[in-house]
Order: C-alpha cells, then sequence, then structure tokens
C-alpha cells in the first residue's frame, strides 16, 4: 500500500544511529522529509544522503526536517553517519514495520529482476501529521535537486 497525499503519516518511533528513540510524533507542528533507502554505505544511497546534507541548510531554512530510513542496524548508521559527516538523524528499522506503512517495502525491479526490498522512496509530511507528498521509485542522483524543485524550494 502506498500513501497519497491527504492521508494520515503512520506513526513511529525508531532508535536512531546511536540508539535514541526518535518518535515522528516530536516533529508535529513542522514538515518533516522521511527518505527511504536500502542501505548505508552503499553508492546511490551514499550519493542520496550526501545530497541531503549539502542541502540540509535549503530544508531547514524552509522549515524542513530530514530523517533517513533504513532497515540498517544502529551501528551501521553510526559508521554512515560518521564517513560521511551526515548531521541530519539516521533511524533503523529492521523489522521493516516503517517501512512496510509507508510503502516503501515490496517488489521491485533489480537490474531486470523482480526481488523483495526497499523501494526508494521520499514522503513529506506536513505540520498536521498527513502526507503533504509521496514520491516512490526515486532516484538516488538528482533526488533532492528534483525534490527541492518539486516543493518549490530555491536552493
Amino acid at each position: 500500500m502506498v500513501l497519497a497525499t491527504g492521508d494520515i503519516a503512520p506513526d513511529f518511533t525508531l532508535p536512531d544511529a546511536d540508539e535514541h528513540p526518535v518518535s515522528l510524533m516530536t516533529y508535529r507542528g513542522g514538515r518533516v522529509v522521511l527518505y527511504f533507502y536500502p542501505a548505508a554505505l552503499t553508492p546511490g544511497c551514499t550519493t542520496q544522503a550526501c545530497d541531503f546534507r549539502d542541502n540540509l541548510k535549503v530544508f531547514e531554512d524552509s522549515g524542513l526536517a530530514v530523517l533517513g530510513i533504513s532497515p540498517d542496524q544502529p551501528g551501521k548508521l553510526g559508521e554512515f553517519r560518521e564517513k560521511y559527516a551526515l548531521t541530519f538523524p539516521l533511524l533503523s528499522d529492521p523489522s521493516r514495520h516503517v517501512l512496510e506503512a509507508y510503502g516503501a517495502w515490496g517488489e521491485k525491479m533489480l537490474y531486470g529482476k523482480t526481488v523483495t526490498g526497499v523501494i526508494r522512496s521520499t514522503i513529506v509530511v506536513d505540520p498536521h501529521g498527513q502526507v503533504e507528498h509521496a514520491f516512490y521509485n526515486v532516484k538516488a542522483t538528482g533526488h533532492v535537486a528534483k525534490l527541492l524543485r518539486d516543493l518549490r524550494i530555491s536552493a
């Protein structure tokens, strides 16, 4: 099931790279970019994470927090954060409950084969906890620039 504009964003609490719990409810009253990615320390996910890092001030100046979510364990997320100086929370969802609730887990094509895994997705949640935008099957490269254009934010 994928989410659409106007849907209620499923609430969650997940551990971050330091194993501290982070809840979506904490961000209520502000806008949040949730981006779902397959695996820390892989080329595409690194490109995407570094693009978010490099544009974080632009998002924050526009009132948007950024949270990255993957099925990786907190330790791997910590290594990813340190290696690439990532300055936004990376959240761990090894059970895939949040990925599934957001429609970011399922069948996808990978190198011409159908596999089950993380569907690279970005959900923007509004201050009231509703889905403002839902983007599925996004590309790692260029996604942040496209997201900024789609949100009408100047970099």
